[in-house]
């Protein structure tokens, strides 16, 4: 078998297996199992022991075990849906094997009376007797060693039995190919020297319990992580290549902004202005994502850039993800460029006709140097005259190839700058963002007052309430956040809707309500009113917009906050103390709390620092969960863990920087990327 014909074997669609039809297809896509390299990560859940016979006066109810015994009577009641039994025994005692929905002639065929037979399954006791029902396994005494294994245990979708997913699994295991090792001598030492296909067969084989810390599993881990820091190098790479002419300034309009300030900007900020303005004036196309926590003054530091590349001769478009948002930015900018002779607008797809045309013609003729607005931007219609720069906040919600076709637009002159405030485990920093330059804003301005952050049972409802008038007295504004939409029998908390209708009696015609079963222009609309301060309290599941500034809010009550993630919390907690007063946080739980929701709320009493937050959000709960990497287009990783494989993650950002500086080796990687689903994109940057 030749190298390239070895992996492309492992591409090719489940139903070349036997047994393998269209209905086990469907089934099997419900996995997300499509091709055999598929079935390669689909890992036992857990192994079964069949291998030790028991007799029956030794077996244990409530586990799997094996017999081998004669059969002796059928019990077949000729009313419908009652159970067919039949009736076994061996020297030690008697046992009822027990068949739901069987038909007589198969169950006479497979326990043939006087026969003995093997059987596997799980016991129970009932009526005085044991029992065995809907059995995994019924052969002939001959055939036992087929049961008498340790059998491993698959997640399987509704129709898909482990007989047939084990024998789709031992198809794929016995063509497995050798391939062609892409790891030089010193990666290959650190795994112990384990090939890529030893390690695939020992995490299937029975003999083994699942080990994330085994050689075998480090080095497939190390695999997947390696494959997605390639993609992500080739687009950086790729973006880097782009030659652009440099942006000049002198930094006028930049100085005349600050001096316009109140305050001071913080150390953290300069330096990011510095490598902004770094990346501006070099011939190398800018793509660059700064990475604040709330509040930390990452739009003061966008509009400065916007600032330089206006006062070299170029347009800006800055677009957030809604109307509300783009407003505030909007708003912001005017503020802040007042005593400058900057020029700007808005546009979102709710301008009118007459406006939305004079806009289009004012961008053609450069009359606008910056305009806000939503991905309404970015239509076909709109021409801008010279774009230097494009500005995109809460960029979580772009994913790799979004960021792809993001860097194409305005042309090659034109930088592109991110803003997330999604903060993000340093572990995890290449993983989401290996196609684009980082900066993180970590440092607060002054001004602003760390958030209070107090916990209290909800019997104790009746104290937030007296807390509540006593701020609506003050002319604060409050979030009240719940985490379901209506009740629900099986998690017992309030619903959004039922806490409305409390507080709207207790404060009439002061509170409004925002779920998501709302239609997003209804929901600007509520937020709109909360911001013009047409309502005091706002009852919201988890849908408050990141970003967006309510300077008066300064209290917000999270009911059920043991079931939120720190992460989630933390951002929540964002939402207020955005002005110069002091905000206050209130975590409501329930009785009972768990080992980690008490962990998660001594965390966020202690601190309001995000990433200090994210990394221990990560360490309580995984980082698939974590707010904000679901949204940022990253694949969920099948094997590799970035807290239990931490150091494969600072091994891979390493080995990156060599495999970038030799042209010729990233050839040696193709079967890892077209293994690992990662070649479109790389044909799509090559392209």
């Amino acid at each position: 078998m030749s190298h390239s014909k070895s992996y492309e074997f492992l591409l090719k669609d489940i139903s070349i297996l036997k047994r393998v039809g269209q209905k086990t297809k469907r089934l099997l896509k419900k996995k997300k199992i499509e091709n055999l390299f598929d079935v390669l990560w689909h890992l036992p859940q857990a192994f079964v022991d069949r291998s030790n016979l028991i007799h029956i006066n030794k077996l244990e109810v409530g586990k799997i075990c094996t017999i081998r015994v004669q059969v002796k009577k059928y019990n077949i009641p000729r009313i419908r849906n009652l159970p067919n039994t039949v009736k076994c025994e061996d020297s030690t005692g008697k046992i009822n094997i027990v068949f739901f929905n069987s038909r007589e002639g198969y169950l006479k065929k497979i326990l043939p009376i006087n026969e003995w037979v093997v059987i596997s399954g799980k016991v129970n006791f009932y009526n005085k007797k044991y029992q065995i029902t809907n059995p995994a396994y019924v052969v002939p005494s001959e055939k036992e060693n087929f049961v008498k294994k340790i059998i491993p245990r698959y997640s399987l979708t509704e129709g898909i039995t482990e007989k047939i997913y084990r024998n789709i699994v031992d198809q794929v295991l016995k063509k497995l190919p050798t391939l062609e090792e892409w790891h030089n001598s010193n990666i290959l030492k650190i795994f112990d020297n384990k090939s890529w296909k030893d390690s695939i067969l020992y995490l299937h084989s029975s003999k083994n319990k699942l080990d994330l810390q085994s050689n075998y599993f480090r080095r497939l881990a190390y695999d997947e992580i390696l494959s997605s820091f390639i993609v992500l190098s080739q687009i950086r790479k790729k973006i880097k290549k782009i030659k652009k002419k440099p942006k000049v300034f002198e930094g006028r309009l930049h100085k005349k902004i600050i001096e316009n300030f109140n305050f001071q900007l913080t150390k953290n900020q300069n330096e990011i202005i510095d490598e902004i303005s770094k990346d501006l004036s070099s011939q190398a196309k800018m793509f660059r994502i700064v990475q604040g926590d709330v509040g930390s003054g990452k739009t003061i530091v966008s509009l400065i850039a916007a600032a330089n590349v206006i006062e070299s001769g170029y347009q800006v478009a800055f677009m957030a993800p809604t109307e509300i948002l783009a407003r505030q930015h909007y708003l912001l900018a005017n503020e802040i460029f007042n005593k400058t002779k900057i020029k700007t607008n808005f546009l979102t797809g709710k301008t009118n006709y007459l406006e939305r045309k004079k806009i289009i013609s004012e961008l053609k003729e450069k009359e606008i140097n910056i305009i806000f607005g939503t991905h309404a931007l970015f239509q076909k219609k709109i021409e801008f005259n010279h774009l230097g720069l494009i500005i995109i906040d809460e960029q979580h919600k772009f994913g790799v190839k979004q960021r792809m076709e993001l860097s194409k637009k305005g042309g090659a002159d034109c930088d592109i700058l991110l803003m997330s405030a999604t903060p993000i485990p340093r572990t995890l920093i290449m993983t989401v963002y290996g196609d684009m330059d980082v900066s993180r804003l970590i440092e607060k301005p002054s001004y602003r007052k760390d958030v209070t952050t107090l916990s209290k049972p909800e019997v104790k409802i009746n104290e937030v309430i007296e807390f509540i008038k006593k701020e609506t007295r003050n002319g604060n504004q409050i979030f009240w956040v719940c985490p379901l939409i209506e009740e629900s029998k099986k998690l017992d908390y309030e619903a959004a809707i039922k806490k409305f209708e409390y507080l709207n009696k207790i404060f009439p015609y002061k509170v409004g309500l925002i779920h998501g079963s709302l239609k997003k222009e209804q929901k600007e609309i509520i937020l709109k009113n909360f911001l013009d301060k047409s309502i005091q309290i706002l009852v919201s599941t988890t849908v408050i917009e990141v970003g967006i500034d309510f300077p008066n809010a300064n209290v917000i009550v999270i009911e059920n906050s043991n079931k939120f993630g720190l992460s989630q919390l933390h951002q929540l907690r964002g939402r207020v103390g955005r002005g110069n007063k002091q905000g206050t946080c209130i975590l409501f739980y329930k009785k009972n709390l768990s080992d980690n929701a008490k962990k998660r709320i001594k965390i966020l009493k202690s601190t309001n620092d995000g990433f200090k937050i994210s990394e221990e959000d990560m360490k309580l709960r995984g980082f698939g969960d974590i707010l904000g990497y679901k949204q940022s287009g990253i694949k969920e990783f099948k094997l590799a863990d970035p807290v239990h494989h931490e150091d494969l993650f600072r091994l891979v950002e390493q080995n990156i920087k060599q495999i970038e500086t030799d042209v010729t080796i990233i050839s040696k990687y193709d079967p890892l990327l077209k293994l690992y689903d990662r070649a479109d994109i790389i044909n799509e940057i090559n392209s």
